[in-house]
């Protein structure tokens, strides 16, 4: 008789159910595992054989097979040891069938019997909630998983611990969920001295989800700028911090079962792979665009990336997902981030002083920033030339608002963006609006609207740019608590879309 125990497989944020079935019959002793396992998993036969020896618990001498169903389906990852221990135990009559059968488990066991923390508990509580069934992992992943309050979360410390559990001898208690995170971002904006149009343009980028391309001469504060952007962006929604930490769970990034509801930022290094960026590599892991998701991805050195990796970023800046298709796998993430890039106007970086800048001025800047493709760039809505700052000004004490009174606006006009979009599936913020939704939301009054046609004769703007300008000019509305989009919203979208040198 066949014993069956119940575990997932991956495919991105997915958790799509696997049947671990175990059948011990007659024959010569043997203990095989099929259904399209990787290394890690027929691996496991050895772990479970001592796990079990560990406990005193020895295995007949029979065929052991192990089947995972659906047997086309890649099973990649160590965390397939704990169904396998589970189904094999049932298939001994040493736990009970039915309660194996009611069992969502997956964990790596150590030689000794003790059980290692695995990275995906979170989208495995999903999947077990779904299935109306407990899931069992090792303790330390347990307070992540519990988040999914639908599903029972049993955490064990060993094999013997949940050995125990299932006979009743020592009944485990449900897990309960990790702390929240909500630690603020060390980072102030009155430390920034000047540059009070960036910190405006930092502003409506944060309260629209607006892209945002900053240039600027080296030391001119772009990178400062930017790594204070966590510190204006309202907390993750409960929906947006579950979509956040399925992505973390996958990577292994929880801290202690923790979710977090500060919003991601993360800032890969201009050396990164295509892989590391968009996703891919062994499994076909989420990248940098998908760990960003619902936060903020900052590329510093921007011309500096490969080309082939920044023309990837143009599909999943439109469509906030990105498919990462390999030979044998076909996995889609979400990634919908707020893209902030910084870039010196040219290779010295001191284009703009003719006293520094190098020889091959005014052509070395063209060249550098040709190196961003005009379609890439059409789809930053803000584009801001940075200035250096005086040294007069770093003496200057603090002006300006401070992160605290920004952060407070950005909320309001979130909120009021929320309340917009409340009943309209797969929108957000402004940034998500096109189409007729756009137009209903965002159409500017007589006097914006002929401001915006003449500059966009004048300037040659693409559709793309009009409607980009379009939805920033409604942040703008929205920051200004005006139910109306009107011509001085229409003049500052526009001031930060044209630029003697970044335009397109």
């Amino acid at each position: 008789m066949v014993a069956r125990a119940y575990t997932v497989a991956f495919q991105g944020v997915e958790a799509r159910p696997v049947e671990v079935q175990c059948a011990v019959s007659p024959g010569l002793p043997a203990f095989s595992i099929v259904g399209l396992p990787d290394k890690a998993v027929s691996e496991a036969r050895d772990r479970v054989r001592s796990a079990l020896a560990a406990m005193a618990i020895a295995l007949p001498s029979k065929r052991i097979t192990i089947n995972l169903s659906p047997a086309d389906l890649p099973k990649e990852g160590s965390h397939f040891d704990l169904p396998i221990a589970l189904a094999l135990l049932a298939a001994l009559e040493i736990v009970p069938r039915e309660a194996a059968e009611q069992t969502v488990a997956l964990g790596e066991l150590s030689l000794d019997g003790s059980l290692v923390p695995v990275a995906g508990a979170l989208p495995a509580a999903m999947t077990a909630a779904a299935d109306d069934r407990t899931l069992l992992c090792p303790k330390a992943s347990s307070a992540e998983a519990a988040w999914v309050g639908a599903a029972q979360v049993i955490g064990a410390e060993s094999l013997g611990a949940a050995l125990r559990h299932y006979t009743g001898q020592c009944p485990l208690e449900p897990a309960s969920p990790g702390e929240v995170d909500l630690s603020p971002c060390p980072r102030d904006l009155r430390d920034v001295k000047g540059q009070e149009r960036a910190k405006r343009a930092l502003e409506i980028a944060a309260a629209g989800r607006h892209h945002l391309i900053l240039i600027g001469t080296p030391g001119s504060g772009k990178s400062m700028l930017a790594a204070r952007i966590p510190g204006i962006l309202p907390p993750l929604t409960p929906t947006e911090a579950l979509e956040t930490s399925m992505i973390q769970s996958l990577c292994g990034l929880l801290s202690e079962g923790g979710i977090s509801r500060t919003r991601p930022f993360r800032e890969p290094h201009h050396t990164a792979s295509m892989a590391a960026i968009v996703g891919g590599g062994k499994g076909a892991k989420p990248g940098e665009i998908s760990l960003a998701h619902n936060g903020v991805l900052f590329m510093d050195e921007f011309p500096e990336f490969p080309r082939t990796v920044l023309e990837t970023l143009r599909q999943p800046i439109e469509t906030g997902e990105v498919m990462v298709a390999r030979a044998n796998a076909h996995v889609k993430y979400p990634c919908r981030f707020m893209l902030v890039a910084a870039a010196n106007p040219c290779k010295c970086g001191y284009l703009p002083d003719p006293a520094r800048a190098c020889s091959r001025a005014p052509g070395c800047g063209e060249d550098y920033l040709g190196r961003i493709s005009g379609p890439l760039m059409d789809r930053f809505d803000l584009r801001l030339e940075v200035p250096p700052v005086d040294f007069t000004d770093l003496d200057l004490p603090a002006s300006g608002d401070g992160s605290t009174t920004v952060a407070a606006r950005v909320a309001a006009a979130r909120e009021i963006q929320a309340t917009r979009f409340r009943s309209t599936e797969g929108l957000r913020q402004n940034a998500d609006a096109e189409g007729r939704v756009l137009e209903e939301i965002a159409t500017p009054d007589a006097e914006g609207k002929a401001l915006l046609l003449k500059a966009a004769d004048r300037f040659g703007l693409s559709a793309r740019a009009y409607h980009r300008i379009l939805r920033v000019a409604r942040t703008i509305a929205d920051l200004d608590g005006s139910e109306d989009v009107h011509k001085p919203h229409v003049a500052e979208a526009l001031s930060f879309r044209i630029s003697a040198r970044v335009a397109a």
